[in-house]
């Protein structure tokens, strides 16, 4: 019998996909991974507005006994302040804007706790993404590919997981549509049937990322300057790490018309405002990549690719430049592509690989 260790944040999708492989006779134990605490983010924690706050353990472990597994809890918090909190705050300061999910499956969930999962003699990790994981004979690799429910597809925020990940890692939730996973919780009984989907980044709940990142960091965003296009300036901007690139609202500056912020030059200390069209680019260069349908790009390849989770993707092509970069060029140009975030390819349903936008 394989034994798999199961990721459950207390929600819905990870305690049936925790059921489901119970029922295929996986021998299964429950883990929820602490993240942080009172001392990173208090109020959001004390109000319960976080995938770790009590209440979330506590579903977790009422699940897990209900259908008659061990649940543990793992206590990852200097990982994923590390990885994941302090890369948030770093990025955001340097100008760029990161995807933290992104770097938690990267860093804390398909690493860190898989390899705790191999060193506790577990064969396999799950958790309740909608994806799917195959094994394709003909090209002797693992592929990553949508799941049946399009509206739920994580295969954005999956995109950089490794052959060795995959062969280790399953997807119970990928031939499922998220109304089935209630129902099938519902029917169990579970205590988190139609307990909502979480919708912030967890440790941010408030979605103040400046604040955070004042609080996290110990310092204070340094006022600067808007600038136009042409360099003109046109007023004070609050700090950098303030903004991101296509936000419209919350400027706090008057033009007589719709400004948008362009880009951000953290050296200059300037946020560059402009129109809409000025958001439009047609290509990227990427790096930090991961390939998974193919073992490398020896030539350009055609393919669809989206810069933001909720995007959807865009005819595309991609080509190796060397140094560890590749530039995507599309067929269309691409509104806010913004550097720090990831752009992901796919041909048809299959994820071929991803990068960070330089």
């Amino acid at each position: 019998m394989s034994r798999v260790m199961v990721g459950m944040s207390g929600g819905v999708d990870s305690s049936v996909a925790a059921m489901l492989l119970r029922e295929h006779g996986y021998d299964v134990t429950g883990v929820t991974l602490k993240m942080f605490g009172d001392e990173d983010v208090a109020e959001a924690v004390k109000e319960g507005k976080t995938c770790c706050a009590l209440s979330d353990v506590l579903d977790a472990r009422d699940v897990a006994r209900k259908l008659g597994f061990e649940h543990l809890v793992f206590n990852f918090k200097d990982c994923f302040r590390e990885n994941v909190m302090e890369h948030f705050a770093q990025s955001y300061i340097s100008g760029r804007t990161p995807n933290p999910c992104i770097e938690c499956n990267r860093r804390v969930k398909f690493d860190a706790m898989l390899r705790r999962a191999m060193e506790l003699g577990y064969d396999y990790i799950a958790t309740g993404h909608y994806a799917v994981i195959e094994f394709d004979e003909a090209r002797g690799r693992f592929l990553l590919k949508r799941p049946a429910d399009r509206s739920k597809d994580q295969t954005y925020v999956l995109y950089s997981l490794t052959q060795e990940q995959l062969a280790h890692t399953l997807f119970p939730l990928g031939a499922l549509e998220k109304p089935q996973v209630r129902a099938l919780a519902e029917q169990a009984g579970l205590v988190n049937s139609d307990k909502p989907d979480s919708q912030d980044i967890c440790f941010v709940p408030d979605g103040d990322y400046a604040g955070f990142i004042s609080r996290f960091k110990g310092i204070s965003p340094k006022h600067g300057s808007y600038i136009d296009m042409d360099g003109n300036v046109l007023g004070e901007h609050r700090g950098v790490i303030c903004y991101t690139v296509g936000q419209r609202k919350h400027l706090g500056i008057s033009l007589g018309k719709p400004a948008y912020v362009v880009r951000k030059d953290v050296q200059a200390n300037t946020v560059t405002l402009g129109d809409e069209a000025d958001l439009y680019s047609r290509s990227l260069i990427a790096e930090d990549f991961n390939l998974i349908s193919v073992a490398e790009l020896t030539e350009p390849m055609r393919v669809t690719a989206k810069t933001r989770y909720s995007q959807h993707e865009q005819p595309a092509t991609v080509s190796f430049l060397g140094d560890g970069r590749y530039m995507v060029e599309f067929d269309e140009p691409q509104r806010a592509v913004t550097s720090g975030q990831a752009v992901v390819l796919y041909d048809g349903d299959i994820v071929v690989g991803g990068g960070t936008i330089i």
